[in-house]
């Protein structure tokens, strides 16, 4: 299919323009070994991806995606403390790109579409793992886990790019990986492009109805030309 009339592209960051689950794992696990819990392989922690920070860090203490609802608050804020302070000095240790996610970010700018980062990993990390895969310069504005009151699923990232920038929900595409993305766009009336190689939970991303389902990221731009 093609879409038309858009202006701006929304895209995910983990799982869909990076691979980032070797460096949060590195992260979950030196959180772990520091309280002296059992540690986890990559692939587990990896479908523990996709929720933001708290929810992950909450996912390593209860040792499984479904949090343990009676983990200490104290202890789920320590262990905040500890993830944080190892991810934000090893945010670019693994994490890469995924194929053609840099060539076609350009291709897309070059064309003049206005990209926008919409993202549940907080704030302070996206610049600078942004610096370090050598891609700034191209989004023109960046929106984390922890920049509104509310992240995905919820539509109010995704309204509140269409209200700083001045365009509608018509001119918008969301792209992602995880149902997060794709609910978030649905619910914002928005439509969107799932990924199928990220982090979606062992679920097919095409469960969730999106406009189309692409297995590479180069055929984004097609889609737009």
């Amino acid at each position: 299919m093609k879409f038309t009339n858009k202006e701006v592209i929304l895209f995910d960051l983990d799982g869909t323009l990076i691979d980032s689950a070797p460096d949060l794992s590195l992260a979950v696990n030196h959180m772990l070994s520091t309280l002296q819990r059992p540690t986890f392989d990559q692939e587990v922690i990896r479908s523990w991806v996709g929720n933001g920070t708290p929810v992950l860090v909450k996912r390593g203490l209860s040792g499984q995606a479904t949090v343990d609802e009676s983990i200490d608050p104290d202890l789920i804020e320590k262990s905040l403390q500890l993830f944080f302070n190892f991810y934000k000095n090893n945010l670019c240790i693994d994490t890469k790109l995924y194929p053609s996610v840099r060539a076609c970010l350009k291709i897309l700018k070059a064309k003049g579409y206005r990209l926008v980062i919409v993202t549940n990993k907080p704030f302070e990390f996206i610049e600078p793992i942004l610096e370090g895969l050598q891609l700034m310069g191209l989004f023109e504005m960046l929106l984390g886990g922890d920049s509104l009151e509310k992240c995905k699923p919820d539509p109010l990232p995704l309204l509140h790019v269409c209200e700083k920038l001045s365009v509608t929900v018509e001119q918008c595409l969301m792209v992602g990986d995880s149902k997060n993305d794709i609910l978030a766009a649905k619910a914002a009336k928005m439509e969107s492009i799932g990924l199928t190689y990220g982090y979606n939970y062992g679920e097919d991303i095409g469960l969730y109805n999106p406009e189309v389902v692409f297995d590479d990221f180069s055929d984004i731009v097609a889609t737009l030309s």
